[in-house]
């Protein structure tokens, strides 16, 4: 089974035992961004054969307890997973297809906005995603001339 360079250490580094379904949930979140649990169990599967959904949704709990995956549900949506963590970035959301993209902070350092009234609390992160059409699903949208 071909790793991501540096799952090994990634799990380690968390404290968390170096198993070949964590591995294999980690290089599958890493593979493929934003993906939903069922993306993932098939890439799991592919790598290591007969795996139950619940030790996927166990090791995804472990990886996101963690820090090292980032859980994301935008409304409407099933939850959805990535690696990139700890950077306070923010998404875009087509409408009609449900394509998911990164869109980094624009200015700011974290959180990126500063809330009105923080209410007494000590913000560390601040969730944006932004809505709209996605290329492909607006050119296909788009009147034929």
């Amino acid at each position: 089974m071909a790793t991501s360079p540096g799952s090994e250490q990634l799990l380690r580094s968390a404290q968390l035992r170096v198993t070949r379904p964590r591995m294999a949930v980690l290089d599958a979140v890493h593979d493929h961004p934003h993906a939903d649990t069922e993306q993932i169990i098939a890439s799991v599967r592919t790598r290591l054969g007969d795996v139950s959904h619940q030790a996927v949704y166990d090791v995804l709990r472990a990886l996101t307890s963690n820090g090292l995956v980032r859980r994301i549900q935008p409304s409407n949506s099933v939850a959805r997973y990535e690696a990139r963590v700890g950077d306070n970035h923010h998404h875009v959301v087509c409408r009609a297809c449900g394509s998911i993209a990164d869109v980094d902070c624009a200015v700011g350092e974290t959180p990126c906005l500063t809330a009105n009234d923080d209410h007494g609390f000590t913000i560390d992160e601040a969730e944006v995603i932004y809505w709209g059409t996605c290329p492909a699903c607006a050119a296909s949208s788009a009147p034929s001339s």
